[in-house]
């Protein structure tokens, strides 16, 4: 790659155009300064684009032309302030979102090939950068192409980096064939290609990483270049919704916002529960600390309507007939019990239970509440641990501490041994909306240093 066309271009073919298509990296191109026009600079270099062309332009030579460099002595305090989101961290290295929505490593902030002292940041925005390189190549040579502005990515899963379409203008970014069939007949269901992605990986093979080809053209493709004057969606589409984001966070983030997101959901919507979501959840509870070696948690699933309106029908009768002995009104009992039918409409209701089998008997009072107070500790961090486990698979769900005022009803209703003494109720469901904002706890306030 010696920065001529000659030795620059790459033939290849491609299920867009029959015909195969050519890419090549842009030779004569001067170091950009901030301010240049970067549509002239590369009209100048590669006066014979055509229409129906793909240019990938690299951010850095996009960046710099719109004054992106910043004096920053510390590059973590540059990428401190370009951070919406850490998606994962390990040592110094850190996978985030920036605030163009990308995820990648340091935020794209680059302290490579700029003046000691200096980083560099991406464009601010990508896809308004890349319509002003195309609109100045329609403007300069009267030519309509497309435009990629792309940066270096690493990917989950596979080793070594590639380019990507950071920014878009004029381009199909994806080619939907959802709906069609391949070559067998058989229905495509679920394929959608990265086709800004794949035209950005094509450039990046002539223009390299050290050779000084900051832009290259593809050529033959013209069926994905939009008519004039249509710039599409941007690259911005190509960002998957964080709702579809099976990986959104790394490992020890995901546990860490599991904790720190799980809130307690007190309105779902009809859809079903995924009883498999629910035992995993389970599976997760049953690994909390306990005493002894013991295993003092046990979860009764009600996952009909039938098996909840009759455990909650009792508890209603039981708990009416407590608010006549403390000498309630009516009208008092009436409104109480109102309130306490929120968890009728729940999609599946779960009663964990505590059992003290294993525990120990001392013959004093003291030594043995101590040891049912070791095993109740234990069953609320397997309940804990189980509400995690629900946020976790994107479930809501509410603690309530109904059973324990009626544990006899519920163990008759619910047909349980003696022995399980039932800590409440869990409502599991998927939320009916977005919760509000947690208040900010000063987690100072909570903690005695000795």
């Amino acid at each position: 790659m010696n920065g001529t066309r000659a030795h620059d271009e790459v033939p290849a073919g491609g299920a867009a155009s029959s015909g195969g298509y050519r890419v090549w990296a842009v030779a004569g191109l001067p170091e950009v300064r901030q301010g240049d026009d970067l549509a002239k600079l590369i009209a100048a270099a590669e006066p014979g684009l055509a229409d129906g062309d793909v240019l990938l332009v690299t951010s850095k030579i996009v960046s710099k032309t719109e004054g992106r460099l910043r004096e920053a002595a510390d590059r973590e305090a540059a990428i401190d302030a370009e951070t919406v989101r850490v998606v994962a961290r390990r040592g110094p290295l850190r996978i985030v979102e920036n605030r163009q929505g990308l995820v990648m490593a340091a935020a794209g902030v680059d302290a490579s090939n700029t003046p000691a002292g200096t980083v560099l940041l991406l464009p601010e925005d990508p896809d308004a950068s890349a319509r002003a390189i195309r609109e100045g190549l329609r403007d300069t040579l009267g030519v309509t192409v497309g435009v990629l502005v792309t940066d270096t990515f690493g990917r989950p899963w596979r080793a070594g980096l590639t380019d990507v379409a950071i920014g878009a203008a004029g381009v199909h970014v994806l080619d939907d064939l959802r709906g069609g069939t391949d070559a067998y007949g058989n229905p495509l269901g679920a394929t959608v290609v990265a086709t800004a992605d794949e035209l950005a990986a094509a450039g990046d093979l002539v223009k390299g990483k050290a050779a000084g080809l900051p832009v290259a053209v593809v050529r033959g493709l013209s069926a994905l270049v939009t008519a004039d004057g249509e710039h599409g969606g941007g690259a911005r589409a190509v960002v998957r919704d964080s709702r579809d984001d099976m990986f959104r966070l790394g490992t020890s983030e995901a546990v860490r916002q599991a904790v720190t997101q799980r809130r307690t959901v007190r309105a779902f919507t009809d859809e079903p529960v995924d009883p498999g979501a629910v035992r995993r959840a389970v599976a997760a509870a049953v690994t909390a600390p306990a005493p002894h070696h013991t295993t003092p948690w046990r979860f009764v699933l009600l996952e009909s309507q039938e098996s909840r309106t009759r455990l909650l029908d009792a508890m209603r009768d039981a708990w009416i007939a407590d608010l006549r002995r403390d000498g309630r009104s009516e009208e008092s009992v009436a409104r109480r019990v109102r309130r306490g039918d929120v968890l009728r409409d729940v999609p599946c209701l779960v009663v964990p239970c505590l059992v003290m089998e294993g525990s120990h008997t001392y013959g004093d009072a003291r030594r043995d509440g101590a040891e049912r107070e070791m095993f109740v500790v234990a069953t609320g961090a397997g309940v804990q641990n189980f509400l995690v486990a629900l946020a976790g698979e994107r479930l809501g769900s509410a603690w309530v501490s109904s059973t324990m005022f009626c544990r006899d009803v519920v163990r008759e209703v619910l047909d349980l041994p003696t022995g399980w003494d039932p800590m409440g109720a869990v409502a599991v469901g998927h939320p009916a909306g977005e919760p509000r904002p947690r208040p900010e706890r000063d987690a100072g306030a909570f903690i005695a240093v000795r």
